[in-house]
């Protein structure tokens, strides 16, 4: 039984989301349609994270199996001719029988775009949040960096969420601007439910000086999510990065 790795990218802006869901399309669904089409068989397709609707990825990995002997490029072409044009396959690799796409990951890396712009820009209305207000991005990569470490991130968590162990280690956290975007790149071991578009809306109360210099790091110990910010908008989120 072979195990392949594939690297796929979507626009989510369709899509509730990856995983397959009752009265929904999910990516994880059309996917699958691709699969039983290329392989005669409805393959089961595991994934490495979950998405919200409107998210989007520039490296999202996922494994199947197949006792097929389908070349890897023979793969990755066969499902392109399948997919929707807002999803491409990019890399096909095979992958040990017990690699797993979630609990083998060391670390995953997002990117968050907002537009700066005084007026909205209509081409970004699905991959950006356009937010008016003049943001220092200078100043909110130097306080940002109150984020990085291992602490318990519970105030940074939809009350949807179920998990028991809210505690994560953040690597990096980085802002700048490039014209009238502004980026926000986050890489972590693990992320909670919300959580990378809580720690956006967060900066923000910083950048409006509703949380003052400094004090960024209290809000995260207060694990009280009533004192974090606003959840960001999903449409300006990307999975950027998976590391193996």
């Amino acid at each position: 039984m072979r195990n392949l790795l594939l690297t796929i990218q979507y626009d989510g802006s369709g899509y509730h989301g990856w995983q397959v869901q009752k009265n929904a399309v999910t990516v994880q669904e059309i996917f699958q349609d691709a699969v039983e089409k290329v392989f005669s068989q409805r393959l089961d397709v595991k994934g490495c994270s979950r998405t919200d609707s409107g998210v989007h990825a520039n490296m999202y990995c996922l494994t199947l199996k197949t006792d097929m002997s389908i070349s890897c490029e023979g793969v990755v072409f066969a499902l392109n001719t399948k997919l929707p044009d807002d999803i491409s396959v990019i890399d096909c690799r095979e992958v040990s029988e017990d690699f797993h796409p979630r609990y083998s990951c060391k670390s995953k890396e997002y990117v968050y775009k907002l537009y700066n712009g005084r007026i909205r820009n209509p081409f970004y209305a699905k991959y950006a949040y356009h937010y008016r207000y003049k943001i220092d991005a200078e100043y909110l990569n130097k306080e940002c960096k109150a984020y990085i470490g291992t602490y318990d991130y519970s105030g940074f968590c939809s009350s949807k969420s179920d998990v028991e162990d809210t505690v994560r280690t953040v690597r990096n956290f980085e802002v700048w601007r490039e014209d009238d975007m502004v980026c926000f790149r986050v890489e972590a071991d693990g992320f909670l439910y919300n959580m990378v578009r809580i720690m956006v809306g967060t900066l923000l109360f910083v950048a409006e000086g509703k949380i003052k210099e400094g004090e960024l790091i209290n809000v995260i110990k207060s694990k009280d999510r009533k004192k974090a910010g606003k959840t960001a908008p999903p449409q300006g989120l990307y999975l950027n990065r998976i590391h193996y």
